[in-house]
């Protein structure tokens, strides 16, 4: 990660001379629909307010390609279904570039990597990675129905039956970790980075375990054939080229402490 002076000297070289050459939306409006519940890539603050990694980078491109964002709010299984209706111009929260899904939508370029990863409980000792995990009956999984951590149990960990009792699902992901802190599971599959986050600030509650279980990138999407899949990729581009997206990932997956 690059220091805060070397980033904020890079932005004030490189981000005017890359804007110039974004395309101007002429302040149009673009409703995007989340979840703000998949920490720290968005999710509601201890004030209330819709926070996180992909606002912050929605803001960044908004103000780039000037558009005028909206927000909307629904589950996570309504989102893909509803963007691909129409409904909404756009969605995000931490998803999954997929060949299956890109059958309902369009995505966008990769704006972030994700190794998954099995957090676990600080004193966690029956299990050492997803080989022993798999081996203990015992042992529970907690995961959203219909994600890519979801999926990653069922076939990375356990025996590929999606009906597998030894998984508990939630609604959201926040809700999966407070199960896991609490006992009622045994681990969450989570993004690398993003677990070192809860790992950091859970003063030694948290750890992870084994290897990564497979990478994935996440994008936005988008209604087929939507125009606006180009310059959100030129938008993403340039954040990607003067630092920004690593300034986010630093500020949102190493420095920031939830609860604050």
């Amino acid at each position: 990660m690059k220091t805060a002076a070397l980033l904020g000297l890079t932005l004030a070289l490189a981000s005017p001379a890359l804007a110039a050459d974004l395309p101007d939306l002429k302040g149009r409006e673009v409703v995007i629909v989340t979840e703000n519940a998949y920490p720290p890539l968005q999710f509601t603050g201890s004030d209330g307010k819709a926070i996180g990694w992909e606002y912050d980078a929605v803001a960044e491109i908004a103000k780039r390609l000037n558009i005028t964002v909206k927000y909307e709010n629904t589950s996570w299984e309504a989102m893909i279904p509803a963007v691909a209706e129409g409904q909404y111009d756009m969605g995000m929260t931490g998803i999954t570039i997929t060949d299956e899904r890109k059958e309902k939508v369009d995505f966008s370029a990769p704006y972030m990597r994700s190794e998954s990863v099995m957090l676990v409980r600080g004193d966690e000792a029956r299990f050492t990675d997803a080989k022993t995990f798999s081996a203990n009956p015992d042992l529970l999984i907690g995961a959203q129905a219909g994600t890519t951590p979801f999926y990653t149990a069922v076939y990375a960990v356990l025996d590929g039956n999606e009906q597998n009792p030894r998984i508990k699902l939630f609604e959201t992901f926040g809700a999966s970790v407070q199960a896991l802190k609490a006992g009622d599971v045994d681990t969450v599959l989570t993004d690398a980075t993003a677990g070192q986050g809860y790992v950091a600030t859970s003063e030694g509650g948290l750890k992870i375990v084994g290897e990564p279980l497979g990478a994935e990138d996440f994008g936005f999407i988008f209604p087929k054939g939507s125009d606006l899949v180009v310059p959100i990729n030129a938008a993403i581009d340039s954040l990607r080229a003067d630092g920004t997206l690593d300034g986010l990932n630093k500020k949102w997956f190493l420095d920031y402490k939830m609860g604050e």
